[in-house]
């Protein structure tokens, strides 16, 4: 998925990978870290979100962990930074949307987890150029429950999943491949916070419980090249945060101008409504509290 010609590889040269690190990505699926965030950016982002959670009440609902940067500006100024644009644009080209973004939260010693899985999985897309991009607000270590990927598993096409809606699975649908992965070639995504890490959105990971004493807080966020369309009736919208959408397959949201905005509320519950049926497509189940 490289956004250049191999006849012109030798002489490109990314806004922050190398040409070597935008090959490894090419054949791994995956490439970590790229410090991206500096220690300000990053501790007031998490004091952000601990704040908005304490004015929430509580640990933030699952509604509110899904495309929260359609409300929440500091939220929006994360998936809209610079440095991670710069990464993402040296793996899908310059012209980039937001499709949806998501909080990914283990608490202490808490036994959620995720499965075996790729993202792309139920996403109903029409060609898989998407990059997921973690950023991590707090370290992200294989002791609480960091992500782990199997090298060049996106070579693969796309695999049959099953069902469980597990409630201790963090994946909306408790998703996991129906044939397992040999886990023993898994690579552990270690993260410092600021960092970040990009994968294919057909390479294949899951994560174990936290088992320290402290959360560990993420924000997974998905990125579309703009000729990307959903499949089949269901209409779906996405934010261009770099570039320019030639082909208009999605609807245009708008970014939040403050926290909480009501307009920007009114937006996010709509969107929400209607990523619940590209998600559930085919089961009985509404969206309720699952982070993807």
């Amino acid at each position: 998925m490289l956004p250049i010609s191999m006849a012109d590889y030798d002489r490109y040269m990314g806004k922050v990978l190398t040409t070597g690190e935008i090959a490894d990505y090419d054949r791994l699926g995956y490439h970590f870290p790229v410090p991206t965030l500096n220690a300000e950016e990053t501790g007031n982002a998490l004091a952000k979100f601990e704040a908005f959670e304490q004015n929430e009440g509580g640990e933030i609902s699952g509604k509110r962990k899904i495309k929260s940067h359609l409300f929440l500006r500091w939220a929006y100024e994360l998936i809209a930074h610079p440095g991670v644009l710069d990464a993402v644009e040296d793996v899908l080209g310059p012209n980039i949307l937001c499709w949806n973004s998501s909080f990914f939260i283990k608490n202490a010693h808490d036994p959620a987890h995720v499965t075996w899985h790729q993202d792309s999985t139920y996403w109903g897309l029409s060609v898989p150029d998407l990059c997921s991009v973690w950023i991590a607000l707090t370290p992200a270590t294989v002791e609480n429950g960091a992500m782990k990927i199997i090298p060049e598993s996106h070579r693969h096409g796309q695999l049959d999943h099953t069902d469980t809606f597990d409630k201790t699975n963090l994946l909306a649908r408790g998703q996991h491949l129906t044939e397992l992965p040999a886990e023993n070639s898994a690579v552990d995504i270690e993260l410092a916070p600021g960092e970040i890490s990009l994968h294919h959105i057909m390479a294949v990971h899951g994560s174990e419980p936290n088992r320290t004493d402290e959360r560990r807080i993420g924000l997974a966020i998905r990125y579309a090249a703009p000729h990307v369309r959903l499949l089949g009736n269901i209409s779906d919208s996405a934010l261009l945060v770099r570039g320019k959408d030639d082909h208009g397959h999605f609807g245009a949201e708008t970014p939040p101008e403050k926290d909480m905005d009501p307009t920007a509320l009114d937006q996010h519950a709509q969107i929400l409504e209607n990523r619940a049926r590209v998600k559930y497509a085919g089961t009985e189940k509404d969206y309720a509290h699952k982070d993807d």
